[in-house]
């Protein structure tokens, strides 16, 4: 992959930061509160907005929301093509999935191949009472038939465009860019 050169900022921090909000919002309202709720984020960005959706969630209803953290590098459809060695970050869901409402967290959907994945690792884990997507942007160009139940922002994109979403863990800035090879 070559050098990305950023085309438009969709995002700055405090935009980025409302749509967490938001999308915050929607879950409760969606799921008339907290009761059998759990968040998992995807390993790496989708882990920083399920944290930051877990910190809305429970300054708003003042109680513990159970998170958990997923790695779908083993369950990728394309991992041969990765790397002879891939970098694996880890999998921790500290609560039982068993009839939970999960919320899946994820930065970018795109084709739908990693929701895929990582809707089979969960079901590894138990088997759910439902399984909800929270994404901060979906850029289109779907390959499998996902939709996602929360989205921050719905951005369309040319297959030749990149979304770069920062978070000042990884980045050291809050940020979303559309980008593309120079």
């Amino acid at each position: 992959m070559g050098e990305l050169i950023t085309k438009a900022t969709l995002m700055d921090e405090s935009a980025l930061n409302r749509a967490i909000t938001r999308i915050s919002h929607e879950i409760l309202e969606k799921n008339e509160g907290l009761d059998n709720l759990a968040l998992v984020g995807i390993q790496r960005r989708g882990v920083s907005m399920a944290k930051r959706i877990k910190e809305n969630l429970e300054k708003i209803e003042g109680r513990e929301v159970p998170m958990g953290i997923l790695d779908i590098t083993f369950y990728r459809d394309d991992l041969s093509l990765l790397s002879s060695h891939p970098i694996v970050h880890g999998t921790t869901i500290p609560f039982d999935v068993n009839g939970k409402k999960i919320v899946l967290v994820d930065d970018v959907l795109f084709t739908g191949r990693t929701i895929r994945s990582a809707i089979e690792a969960i079901f590894d884990y138990g088997r759910p009472q439902q399984i909800q997507l929270a994404i901060l942007i979906d850029r289109g160009h779907r390959q499998l038939p996902f939709r996602p139940d929360f989205v921050g922002k719905n951005v369309p994109t040319a297959l030749s465009e990149q979304i770069k979403v920062k978070f000042e863990e990884f980045d050291e800035e809050n940020q979303v860019l559309l980008c593309e090879e120079a």
